[in-house]
């Protein structure tokens, strides 16, 4: 294939289209009260500030040789330990260039950026703005007199500035079909794809990772040598970031030998690559994005997309018509054509893989940085296709595609091309499932070989393939299997039924008809993932339940944020419990050819694979999933569609250059007391961000920065509700909330008294009466340490807990928590489950103000979980008169909201139940710990 080189750049231009509450009790002391709810939590990992201290918990080792990245000059001359960094070549503080000030960039931010207003709309907002200046006599222009010319200024940011490249590749005679094919006649010569050119469009690579490693923003969260983490208490390894895997520090070793290399840092290339489609309309609707990374930075920044992860190319993706779509010939181009490319693209990086740059680090140190090809992120075709290799066979090992759990050993680039002079193509193919007369990318760049490269997929080979391609449909096949076909359409309905009963919980899908929908993504897989087995449970033999249970616990456990040689020895149990339990689907005759599929064949890399390159929620192909909407989904729809590529390739150099801006004007201290609400919080929260978290609209997410662990009340009470306590539990049918207070408070001023008798065991006469007044809540927020999930960067999650009459206008909703109970306890025996009928705060004796919740109790089923499901099983409390036992607790003793599903055993759900009567309807329920994975981290 002959690729003809362009050194294009990709230039600017600008020539396409495009809850009021007006109570009078109300004390003012009360909208921000000293007094809110702190409360540390023992099943947190962090220190006073919120954050994660691993050297309090770790013993960790860096590397010998390359130790820490030992700090030097820009001459590359080490400096002696303790030396401080050299100073950042800043502007001067008030310097907001190319910005006149700082609203300006704040304005370009907002309306480029965040709003993505079109480039009309602009231009109408700044002639408004124009004439209302004028009409009033300000004489004050606007900040830019039209889009054009705010578009000009981003394109002068000098900050992030990496300009688009293109060349050009095209089909040549010496590429010959190497693979073997039914039809031997040759393509003729006058097919379309043979005469037609292909744009590929790509930054310097070396140029995105000296900015990514220069980023201010992630100094403290880089780990600059590989090392070996160990805990202190156990004295297990422990696998989180990058560095912390085997295969960084073999490559140390290997680098280590020239002793020029002695005190360098060793960066990891992260790839990935994944096509994406951005509309169902007529023409070209598909793109075909490459992304790059560093394996220096945390996992939680990659999963962030903090700049973490950047668009590096646009691949060419070759067309034809029908007649020549599936010819070996043109399929043999495709290939030879995604690794050139690749190979074109990356150039810039060969010589700095053998020898050390000098570059300025993240906290102001120069480094010595040698780079190296790392994980490469993508789901399995994607694998099949970056490895060479045929379609069903394993990308990393040896397995024969019939016989992926038999006798196997490890690909490399030496196996193949010793296969390749001993065998002929058809055997290649047929026998090692190797793909003749092409050659990985990987193969031209120092200590790189692809099949070592492979990173693990959670969200692809688990979420969406075994569990929703493979469980789920094989559910459904042994119910119809099973039974005749009318009662099979009834189970099957049942099931829907109960995954559409469960009830909501804070930024969970909601399957309103059960699975009946066409169009399934990664999101959806994994919200299904999160209510099917109790859905399931009672309906399909208890084995079958068993197995989905085993292989949920799995993906859960592999997606968390720190595994150790434990979790390692956990996976391997679960495994061999889904193998064995999934038999039934073949004794059932649902497979019966068994389980020879790549992607359950995967699950038994990933032990090696977390053993190489740390914990896999940080090298998963979700990261890019997610990362196709910012840099391919969001730019194209604000495009004019006329030659949307350019527009796309703009976009995001604009974009990278705002927040390069952003980057640097914080690093100068410019923009510390920003009124801006969207962008990362700070250690020191403001009134503003308080408010925010506390606001009713919001249901929650990530939390960037290190906070504290805490539960706050929602920022306004409910107008309209009585202030006395009487006259409430009148309003609200609770007759004992006034004795449910007294003996709240009696519980807060006896905080020595005996834990083993309950709280409504204590004589009301021996409690002080209550006479202050009452403010209700519809909602708290609990803001957590929860790593594993889609959290800030510090680790840190908030969640919105409600109770209240009426919920998005509609019925009331009223959650459930986990409340702590015995701190000594493990998992789910030191905690609580209760259901918060009020939030509300009490004034006492004019100086404490308590934030409060009304809860009624659940206990457990048994003193184990369910042996098929992993869950626990709870049951409602009731009074010897049949009514729901009630408590007053303190806000602070509620770790965070919990889920219960009802449990329907064999029995079928009424049509008409809804999702929001659930929590009344059924006698029992389980907790849901598969939630998320903070609440399988806790509820265990």
């Amino acid at each position: 294939m002959f690729l003809d080189v362009h050194e294009n750049e990709l230039t600017a231009y600008s020539d396409h289209a495009d809850e009021p509450n007006n109570d009078s009790d109300r004390e003012s002391d009360w909208e921000n009260d000293e007094n809110q709810s702190i409360f540390y939590r023992a099943t947190s990992p962090v220190n006073k500030d919120g954050q994660r201290s691993p050297a309090e918990f770790e013993d960790i080792t860096y590397h010998p040789n390359i130790t820490v990245g030992r700090p030097c000059n820009q001459y590359g001359e080490f400096l002696p330990a303790g030396t401080p960094p050299a100073p950042w070549e800043d502007l001067p503080c008030t310097d907001f260039s190319p910005f006149d000030d700082r609203e300006d960039f704040e304005l370009a931010e907002l309306l480029y950026q965040r709003t993505q207003m079109p480039k009309s709309d602009i231009s109408d907002l700044m002639q408004i703005w124009a004439r209302k200046s004028a009409r009033s006599g300000m004489d004050v222009d606007p900040p830019f007199a039209n889009c054009d010319e705010l578009y000009a200024t981003i394109d002068s940011i000098e900050h992030g500035d990496i300009p688009w490249q293109s060349f050009v590749a095209s089909y040549s005679e010496s590429d010959a079909d190497a693979s073997p094919s039914e039809d031997p006649a040759a393509e003729p010569d006058d097919a379309p794809w043979k005469h037609a050119a292909y744009d590929i469009w790509f930054r310097d690579p070396l140029a995105i990772l000296k900015q990514q490693l220069s980023n201010r923003d992630f100094a403290g969260e880089m780990d600059f040598s590989p090392k070996r983490v160990l805990a202190k208490a156990s004295g297990k390894r422990r696998y989180h970031d990058m560095m912390s895997g085997n295969w960084a520090w073999r490559q140390a070793d290997v680098l280590s030998q020239n002793p020029e290399n002695h005190g360098a840092t060793f960066c990891p290339v992260i790839l990935g690559s994944d096509k994406t489609t951005v509309s169902v309309a007529t023409g070209q609707n598909d793109y075909y994005p490459v992304y790059l990374s560093n394996g220096l930075i945390h996992n939680a920044v990659r999963r962030a997309h903090r700049n973490g992860v950047t668009p590096v190319a646009f691949l060419a993706i070759p067309k034809t018509d029908r007649e020549h779509h599936n010819s070996d010939e043109f399929r043999n181009f495709r290939r030879h054509l995604f690794h050139s490319s690749l190979k074109r693209i990356l150039t810039s990086l060969r010589p700095v893989m053998e020898d050390f740059i000098v570059l300025q680090c993240a906290d102001g140190h120069y480094r010595r940085v040698i780079f190296g090809l790392g994980p490469y992120i993508g789901d399995y075709p994607e694998q099949v296709l970056v490895s060479c290799i045929v379609q069903g066979w394993c990308s990393r090992c040896t397995a024969k595609s019939k016989d992926l759990d038999g006798l196997r050993g490890r690909r490399s680039h030496e196996h193949t091309g010793t296969l390749r002079l001993l065998c002929p193509t058809n055997t290649l193919w047929s026998d090692y499932g190797i793909i003749n007369g092409i050659t990985p990318f990987t193969a031209h760049f120092p200590r790189a070989d692809i099949h070592e490269l492979i990173s693990p997929d959670i969200l692809h080979q688990l979420v969406k393939g075994v569990f929703k391609d493979h469980l789920v449909s094989w559910v459904e096949d042994y119910v119809k299997l099973s039974y005749p076909k009318a009662e099979a359409a009834r189970i099957l309905a049942e099931i829907d039924r109960r995954i559409a009963a469960a009830p909501p919980f804070t930024n969970i899908r909601r399957f309103k008809d059960g699975r009946g929908f066409k169009q399934w993504t990664g999101q959806d897989s994994k919200a299904l993932m999160k209510v099917y087995l109790p859905a399931i449970a009672g309906l399909v033999p208890p084995r079958m339940v068993r197995a989905v249970h085993y292989f949920i616990e799995f993906c859960y456990h592999v997606r968390r944020e720190v595994l150790d040689d434990d979790d390692l020895e956990t996976l391997d149990n679960l495994l061999a419990s889904f193998h064995r339990e999934r038999e039934m689907f073949m004794e059932e005759g649902v497979r019966p050819t068994g389980f020879n599929l790549p992607r359950q064949h995967a699950l038994t890399h990933y032990r090696d694979l977390i053993f190489e390159f740390g914990a896999p929620n940080g090298v998963c192909s979700s990261i890019t999933e997610s990362r196709h909407r910012t840099a391919v989904k969001d730019p194209y729809r604000r495009s004019s569609r006329n030659e949307p590529l350019a527009e796309i390739l703009l976009v995001n150099q604009r974009m990278d250059k705002l927040a390069a801006a952003r980057v640097n004007f914080v690093a100068r201290g410019m923009l510390d007391d920003s009124g801006f609400l969207g962008h990362r919080e700070t250690p020191q929260r403001t009134v503003q961000e308080l408010q925010r978290i506390q606001d009713e609209d919001d249901d929650g997410g990530a939390v960037d920065g290190h906070v504290l662990s805490e539960v706050l009340m929602a920022r306004k009470a409910v107008p309209g509700y009585p202030r006395r306590v009487d006259a409430l539990a009148t309003m609200l049918n609770l007759p004992n909330l006034r004795e449910d207070i007294s003996r709240f408070l009696y519980d807060q001023e006896h905080p020595d008294r005996d834990p083993t008798i309950p709280l409504n065991d204590i004589p009301i006469q021996d409690c002080s009466e209550f006479r202050g007044k009452i403010f209700v809540y519809p909602s708290a927020v609990a803001t957590y340490y929860a790593p594993s999930d889609m959290s800030g960067t510090g680790g840190m999650y908030r969640e919105r807990i409600r109770s209240t009459n009426s919920w998005r206008k509609g019925p009331e909703r009223r959650d459930c928590v986990l409340v702590e109970h015995d701190p000594n306890s493990a998992g789910f025996r030191g905690l609580h489950i209760a259901q918060v009928q009020l939030f509300f705060k009490i004034k006492y004796k004019r100086v404490f103000s308590y934030p409060c919740a009304l809860v009624n109790w659940f206990s457990p089923i048994g003193n184990e979980p369910c042996h098929d499901t992993g869950m626990w099983r709870v049951k409602p409390d009731f009074a010897a008169d049949g009514t729901r036992t009630t408590t007053v607790i303190h806000l602070d003793s509620i770790l965070r909201a919990a889920h219960l599903v009802g449990i329907a055993g064999e029995d079928f759900l009424p049509y008409h139940l809804k999702f929001v009567d659930s929590l009344r309807a059924f006698k029992s329920f389980y907790v849901n710990k598969f939630i998320d994975y903070h609440a399988h981290e806790t509820a265990f």
